[in-house]
């Protein structure tokens, strides 16, 4: 089957909108809404069914707005051009000032593509802020009992993060409204559609990393096995000290981050350390953070590579820097909470099981 090359042209028209205005702001206590607490960390994790040609892909926005309401016509082309059918999320297009609607409609929306038995996988068109708050409304239990593979990255790793706490395994992965250059869908497609397990390799990408690198920075050299948990920085550390964090005992840690200036990164891996989560992990991969760099002024005397490094290097695990993780044109799809292999020296990272069935 022939694939259409995906354009980042909408992508580039969304950014040069302007935001649009309206909407009521209003933020319900998230705090009163914790229900339950989430039942402890399966040792088995469930893999949702692999997508195939024809499928309906479910597409909802856990977090920020819509700001251009026609590059749903895009979205949807791009979600054809992957073979799949798309199906919009009721309130897609709802804001509520910097959030798609209200905690409640957005949880609505993301628990009925789940509970729709005409929908085979959801995908979030977006990220921004505001996936957390939907935490204590989804019905984690029904999605555990019927499984489908969630992807989307950035702000939505709180989502893929409290899916692994519930035992089911998700896709870190480019959103449907990001771009998708051929490397990307590759990636993606081998995962959700082929069940295949990958190599991930800094060399193989670097033509498309932004560092330019083609070779890994090793903090620590050595090998380490264990289940993928992870994602974006901000949000995983912001999770710390709620019973959405999966346990990281024995996991490969992977990171990514953009937008964050060293010190700020510095204070988030702090708050991970001193919660116990980095002594816990048996590697750790960091992506890519871009836009991190300070231009100067203010804390500026580390670099983003100081800063891992003395994050990591004294971890006694493996750890590198520069897999092709986050916001990045190129981007791999990792399946959180599947089992893989890392090795530090040579910059892989190794899938030892599907994520999907």
């Amino acid at each position: 089957m022939t694939i259409r090359q995906f354009t980042t042209g909408a992508v580039a028209r969304r950014q040069a909108l302007a935001e649009i205005g309206g909407g009521i702001f209003a933020l319900s206590s998230v705090g009163a809404l914790a229900r339950t607490t989430p039942p402890p960390v399966p040792r088995n994790m469930v893999r949702p069914p692999r997508l195939r040609n024809g499928d309906v892909l479910g597409l909802v926005a856990p977090a920020g707005f819509i700001a251009d309401r026609f590059g749903l016509d895009e979205i949807a082309e791009t979600v054809r051009a992957m073979g799949l059918e798309p199906r919009f999320a009721p309130h897609l297009t709802t804001r509520e000032g910097y959030l798609a609607g209200s905690d409640e409609v957005r949880a609505r929306d993301f628990n009925a593509m789940f509970a729709d038995e005409g929908v085979r996988a959801v995908m979030a068109v977006r990220g921004g802020w505001g996936s957390a708050r939907l935490l204590p409304h989804l019905d984690f239990a029904a999605i555990a009992r019927r499984p489908k593979l969630f992807t989307g990255f950035s702000d939505n790793t709180a989502l893929c993060l409290a899916l692994a706490r519930y035992g089911v395994v998700s896709v870190h992965g480019p959103n449907a409204s990001t771009s998708w250059p051929p490397s990307a869908w590759e990636s993606f497609r081998s995962v959700a559609f082929e069940g295949a397990t990958p190599t991930y390799s800094v060399a193989h990408y670097s033509g498309a990393n932004l560092a330019g690198r083609s070779s890994p920075r090793t903090f620590r050299a050595g090998k380490a096995r264990g289940r993928l948990l992870g994602g974006n920085l901000t949000v995983l550390s912001a999770l710390v000290g709620t019973p959405w964090l999966p346990d990281f005992t024995g996991a490969i840690l992977f990171l990514e981050d953009t937008n964050e200036s060293e010190y700020r990164i510095d204070r988030m891996l702090t708050q991970l350390a001193l919660a116990g989560v980095l002594e816990r992990v048996a590697g750790v991969v960091f992506g890519q953070c871009t836009h991190c760099e300070n231009p100067g002024g203010g804390y500026s005397n580390f670099t983003v590579y100081e800063v891992l490094d003395r994050q990591f290097g004294t971890l006694g695990v493996p750890a590198f820097q520069g897999a092709m993780i986050g916001h990045v044109a190129g981007q791999v799809s990792v399946p959180v909470g599947a089992m893989a292999e890392m090795d530090a020296q040579a910059g892989t990272i190794r899938l030892l099981e599907p994520a999907v069935s």
